[in-house]
């Protein structure tokens, strides 16, 4: 993750006035951060300038390299005091256009630099088509670059975002750039807050407002976003920490339900609970038979087996079926495996002398699993 107070460990050469160089950077690759939002409005350019001056008040060597105030006025007047690199000039048929100067940029060789609107389509014959390349270049140079970015520009997320306001995004970026940003900061605000911002034309000039409230800006679309944009980033954060220190795999942001059957006709019930519970929670679903290769099963246990797995899928569930002699360490190894975060089991249907020997199958399973941060579910069930 980046750490702006030590930025030299990703950006070896301080500010030189020099040409740039590429091999001033020895192929570092730079930093990437993202402020993103469920709207425009919101506040990610603002947060974004504002850790910007608390950088430079440390003395990190911060620039602009595009902002986009859209005659903000509280956005204009935080920018003030951060070093802007000039805008280039680029012909578009009889219009003269500004972009972003990329080589400005890499000349200049910052620390860290701010560039708004991710998403934005450069003018034609531009080196790059879309400003996120842009950004890729500097990173690759090893430049740090803080950046902007609205849930709805994500190439996947394009048409729920369609089925949610009845508007096409037509600028987007592939999913793989906020896949791969060192950090992503939601800048959050209720539907509430963001209204009253439009209402005070803090958003849009006042012959929008009206127009804004009648279309993209309804109650229904801003709840939607806001609910898309928190489980986007979520997302995000679960894969990154799946993905690291084996450590951080107690990291679960979604739930997990697994269902744990045998061949007793509890089975049955137990999946109807347990797909009751992943519904309510919003839950990944899934079942698990564990065949113990010590004993074959009979004609009408492989039929209930069978039938369990057809229940399971018509749920929309998941059914895993595994080899084990020891079905605590079968489970326990499926939970681990699949980031399971709930467990449902069914009544022990264990002799009090097997009980007493060997211990219930509730408390083996449970000290596989009580440092795993596993809820279990004991469901009573006919015997």
């Amino acid at each position: 993750m980046f750490d702006p107070h030590n930025p030299t460990a990703h950006n070896p050469t301080p500010h030189n006035p020099t040409p740039y160089n590429p091999m001033h950077r020895f192929n570092r690759r730079g930093q990437h951060k993202i402020f993103i939002g469920m709207a425009p409005g919101v506040g990610k350019t603002y947060k974004m300038l504002e850790e910007a001056h608390a950088l430079k008040a440390e003395g990190i060597d911060v620039v602009i390299g595009v902002l986009e105030t859209h005659g903000r006025r509280e956005t204009a007047a935080k920018a003030i005091g951060l070093e802007i690199i000039p805008q280039k000039l680029v012909l578009s048929g009889q219009t003269t256009l500004q972009e972003m100067d990329t080589k400005a940029i890499l000349d200049r060789s910052p620390q860290i630099v701010l560039i708004d609107e991710l998403a934005h389509t450069n003018v034609p014959g531009s080196t790059h088509e879309k400003r996120y390349q842009d950004v890729e270049q500097l990173l690759q140079a090893g430049i740090n670059v803080y950046s902007t970015l609205n849930i709805q520009h994500i190439e996947s997320l394009n048409d729920i975002v369609a089925r949610i306001t009845t508007v096409v995004v037509r600028e987007r970026v592939p999913d793989r750039v906020l896949e791969d940003a060192d950090q992503v900061v939601v800048v959050d605000v209720t539907p509430e807050t963001l209204e009253e911002r439009l209402l005070e034309g803090k958003i849009y000039a006042q012959d929008k407002i009206e127009q804004s409230f009648q279309n993209f800006f309804k109650r229904r679309n801003l709840i939607a976003l806001r609910e898309l944009a928190l489980r986007e980033v979520a997302d995000t954060v679960e894969e990154d920490s799946a993905g690291g220190d084996p450590a951080a795999m107690t990291c679960n942001i979604h739930e997990r339900v697994l269902v744990c059957i045998s061949t007793y006709p509890n089975s049955v019930q137990l999946i109807r609970r347990g797909a009751r519970i992943a519904s309510y929670m919003n839950a990944q679903f899934y079942t698990l038979f564990v065949d113990r290769p010590d004993r074959f099963l009979t004609r009408e246990e492989s039929l209930h087996v069978e039938t369990c797995e057809r229940l399971c899928q018509e749920f929309g569930g998941t059914f895993l079926r595994m080899k084990q002699t020891q079905i605590p360490q079968a489970i326990a190894q499926v939970a681990e495996e699949h980031r399971i975060t709930q467990i449902v089991i069914g009544e022990s249907q264990q002799s009090r002398w097997k009980r007493w020997i060997r211990g219930s199958f509730t408390q083996r399973l449970m000290k596989l699993i009580w440092q795993k941060h596993i809820d279990l579910h004991i469901i009573a069930t006919e015997k």
